[in-house]
């Protein structure tokens, strides 16, 4: 009983600290906007410049964050406890990078088609490049049974992509690889309500997805034996496993851009906030914890340089890598 008492109150800690950084996010920009003035503006019918700052630009890019933090850390969750490996990712499967070389080709090759679909262009180009590689990890999944095995592919198709766009970027012009180069930065303030609309539907697939694998989750812990004698499906409790995670991380990229460090370092900070082990309490733990990591890192852009928002990736990295070096040598420990 005192044990879930100590999870609940750092949960509502924790929600407390999110609905904080959000409010935050809000209010800071090129035009500051104080606490009263959002909460007066954000549900009022008069058509003010507060308002449509609002809701043209802070609310979404906000609403972004939050969807996009939450998924990829939910997906590194996924992706560590089915490798059993504290280093996995939601970039194991290799899909941010068919997603850049899709982009990449787009880019640097294919001005055509930018030209025929406009501002979809490059979130239809990631979709297509991250779903050729969760198809093609798929028919892997189902021929390896070895996930050591699959994740060694998955790291190879990564490479793999790598080395061509190495190649397309030797041999392209410098303002079309300036362009690409700046998607790879990643970004949540271009996001329009219409391509918000289609991420929180891919969002909300995943996380379902995810919270109806618990079970399977907790029991791929103690390894595939283990799972197994609980009645657990291992072909299948795997395969919506990479399902889940190339949902979420395909969407958010095609969207976002290829965000760094999110899936891998979230859950780590998670179970350093909550020590426990029990996905049902994990899950909720890491969707706000990479909801509040992007939160922060946006805000922090907005800050730092008023004038233009620095690279997200940058800050992503650059603020959450010193934090879990911290952990490990307080804790002279990792796990999954």
């Amino acid at each position: 009983m005192q044990e879930k008492q100590f999870y609940s109150a750092r949960f509502v800690f924790i929600i407390i600290g999110l609905f904080i950084l959000l409010c935050l996010d809000i209010s800071i920009g090129s035009v500051s906007i104080s606490l009263t003035n959002i909460f007066k503006n954000l549900f009022s019918e008069k058509e003010t410049m507060v308002h449509a700052i609002l809701w043209q630009f802070r609310f979404p890019k906000a609403l972004t964050c939050i969807l996009a933090g939450s998924g990829l850390a939910a997906s590194g969750l996924l992706m560590q406890t089915l490798f059993r490996n504290p280093l996995a990712g939601p970039d194991v499967l290799g899909l941010s990078s068919g997603s850049s070389l899709a982009v990449g080709l787009l880019l640097l090759i294919g001005k055509g088609f930018n030209f025929v679909w406009g501002e979809w262009s490059l979130a239809l180009a990631a979709s297509v490049g991250g779903a050729f590689v969760l198809l093609l990890m798929l028919v892997v999944a189902h021929r390896v049974r070895d996930n050591a095995s699959l994740l060694i592919i998955g790291l190879m198709l990564a490479a793999a992509t790598s080395s061509i766009m190495s190649v397309m970027q030797f041999v392209s012009r410098a303002d079309d690889l300036q362009s690409y180069v700046i998607w790879t930065m990643g970004s949540v303030g271009n996001t329009s309500w219409k391509e918000i609309s289609v991420l929180s539907v891919i969002f909300l697939i995943g996380i379902t997805i995810s919270i109806s694998l618990l079970k399977a989750l907790n029991g791929w812990l103690l390894g595939e034996n283990y799972a197994h004698s609980l009645g657990i499906d291992i072909s299948r409790s795997r395969f919506w496993m990479v399902i889940a995670t190339g949902l979420m991380t395909g969407g958010i990229t095609a969207f976002c851009g290829p965000i760094a460090f999110v899936g891998l370092a979230v859950p780590h900070l998670a179970r350093l906030a909550i020590p426990t082990t029990n996905h049902k309490i994990l899950l909720p733990t890491v969707m706000c914890g990479g909801a509040m990591l992007l939160l922060f890192c946006d805000m922090l852009s907005q800050v730092v340089l008023t004038a233009q928002a620095l690279p997200l990736n940058a800050l992503t990295s650059l603020i959450g890598a010193p934090v879990v070096i911290w952990q490990v040598m307080k804790f002279k420990k990792i796990s999954v």
